[in-house]
């Protein structure tokens, strides 16, 4: 299998990066800003329920909206000069600049930079889940997916607008969409089939997404964030389970060529996603910090625990529910094992996972 980015592909020490340095290239990425996509759209004349859990998945999506300007109170403060997750619990940048002796004020300024970056990521990629729930609704072939998919859809605008807004209203910055995250939503949103769409949005996406949300909530104490990303949090966690449900009867009826392309698909999206290790965010930042992207690269991959704290992104939601799902295979765990998205020991019940929900 031919790796994605092929030819953005370097080695660092015993490590092979994606990474893009070409700043016309990440430019006319940024600018692309329509994606061709051929889409069959699919009718069902099938109105009753065909899958009971995703018609409850679907009901208890309407209970669970909630209104993005008048839910939330927009009059708690996000001060810029107030640790908003505990100083041991810090990001990147803080961490290694606290290391390294720098000045409180600077480790705190790193972490609002760095967390303004961590905010426009998920923002980009909301906006693309929105769109690509929209294909869903039209391309799903039976009506329980299209409503839960439409239901996503008023989910993922929500998701938008409040992330938006927070940043306009609290952290007054944006950060571009990095180019290798481009590269690969734009990716989903042009995959041929709503299977594959399915399985690299609800699967890969929102299972990592709801591991992020999980560890920013677990280590906030700002009450704002924590309120904004708990409710997005309990969202994203229907959607992972939305991806559970459909690629479940997906792979029950899928055929060996069509499991060898599905499980190939999950792994050279989080491969490249995994091999870019934060070097779009470093090369922006760093430097501003007197801090070489490369070099801090090189210090993570020397750190004894590197693995474990490699994995957790994945290993929180993604990982398991690919394990139940049948999509890690002998064929493909030790590509994983070996990229450090999976750690430690074999699942010895994959199959009594809980559902993500």
């Amino acid at each position: 299998m031919e790796k994605l980015l092929a030819d953005h592909r370097r080695q660092l020490g015993d490590f092979e990066v994606v990474e893009f340095v070409d700043e016309q290239e990440i430019a006319a990425l940024r600018e692309k800003l329509d994606v061709p996509v051929p889409l069959e759209l699919h009718w069902s004349w099938e109105y009753g329920s065909e899958i009971e859990e995703l018609r409850a998945l679907y009901e208890r999506g309407k209970r669970g909206q909630w209104n993005a300007e008048t839910d939330i109170d927009w009059s708690i403060p996000f001060p810029r000069d107030e640790w908003f997750v505990p100083r041991e619990n810090a990001l990147l940048l803080p961490t290694l600049l606290t290391m390294m002796g720098v000045d409180e004020e600077t480790c705190r300024q790193a972490a609002f930079d760095e967390f303004a970056h961590l905010i426009s990521q998920l923002l980009h990629g909301e906006q693309a889940a929105l769109q690509l729930c929209g294909q869903l609704t039209n391309a799903c072939p039976t009506i329980d997916q299209k409503f839960y998919a439409a239901s996503q859809v008023a989910d993922e605008a929500r998701h938008v607008e409040v992330l938006a807004k927070f940043i306009e209203r609290k952290l007054g910055m944006i950060y571009p969409i990095d180019p290798t995250l481009k590269v690969l939503l734009d990716r989903l949103l042009e995959a041929p089939t709503w299977k594959l769409k399915t399985l690299g949005m609800q699967t890969l996406f929102e299972g990592m997404a709801v591991a992020i949300f999980d560890q920013i909530v677990r280590a906030a104490t700002n009450p704002l964030i924590k309120d904004i990303l708990r409710r997005v949090q309990i969202d994203e966690a229907r959607h992972a389970a939305f991806g559970v449900l459909t690629m479940r009867k997906v792979v029950q009826e899928a055929t060996e060529e069509e499991m060898a392309e599905m499980e190939d698909f999950a792994f050279a999206i989080l491969e490249t996603l995994n091999a870019n290790q934060q070097l779009d965010f470093l090369r922006q930042a760093a430097p501003k910090y007197g801090l070489d992207p490369e070099a801090v690269v090189q210090s993570l991959h020397a750190m004894p625990q590197w693995a474990q704290l490699n994995s957790e992104v994945y290993m929180h939601t993604v990982i398991p529910n690919l394990w139940r799902l049948g999509l890690i295979t002998e064929r493909t765990e030790e590509k994983y094992r070996k990229a450090g998205i999976l750690w430690g020991d074999r699942f010895e019940a994959r199959h009594q996972l809980p559902l993500a929900s």
